[in-house]
């Protein structure tokens, strides 16, 4: 799961990334820290990424250095 996401953000196709996350969701598997810094870099809105940032808190990595510098990122 976690390759494809990445796979889909690095390729510019965020949509698809965060469709793949949520189908993730639906199937009950559990994100990585690298799924969500992966599917952070998808959003293309602040609104996905608020909504993201609420999954993180929830699986407890937000105080992931990966995480936590891509919430930065994002937020800047």
């Amino acid at each position: 799961w976690t390759a494809m996401i990445a796979g889909f953000a690095q390729c510019g196709h965020g949509e698809e990334a965060l469709k793949l996350f949520q189908q993730m969701q639906w199937e009950c598997v559990q994100p990585n820290n690298i799924t969500f810094v992966s599917v952070l870099k998808a959003c293309a809105s602040l609104e996905h990424g608020r909504q993201i940032h609420a999954s993180i808190v929830k699986s407890g990595f937000e105080s992931d250095a990966f995480v936590g510098s891509t919430l930065i990122d994002m937020y800047a």
